[in-house]
């Protein structure tokens, strides 16, 4: 199973610690297997919607900015459980701050 791990924009400003630990969590993840991509995401992206036939589109930085996603970790796991598991250990070591676990499906 995929999954998907976000990270919002706000939360606690990395430290040289949090570099670190975050490097062995990193590598721990890749060895075993279930990390299959990380990175950050440009702040100042393009919002697209789609309404009644209207395609609008809006330059970022957008005005929610704790509604922004600012990096990201797709995972491969056995179950939603361990990717929540996952998650709290990123926790741990980010600190403060919040983001999402979901699910991703299509091929692999």
């Amino acid at each position: 199973m995929r999954f998907l791990m976000t990270v919002n924009a706000g939360g606690t400003p990395p430290d040289e610690k949090m570099f670190a630990e975050m490097g062995q969590f990193v590598d721990e993840l890749t060895k075993a297997g279930a990390l299959l991509a990380t990175g950050g995401l440009d702040p100042a992206g393009t919002h697209i919607t789609s309404s009644g036939g209207r395609i609008t589109v809006t330059d970022g930085p957008y005005a929610e900015a704790k509604e922004m996603i600012v990096s990201f970790a797709l995972i491969e796991v056995r179950s939603k459980e361990e990717a929540i598991e996952l998650s709290k250990r990123f926790w741990k070591i980010a600190r403060d701050g919040e983001g999402d676990v979901r699910q991703v499906f299509g091929p692999e």
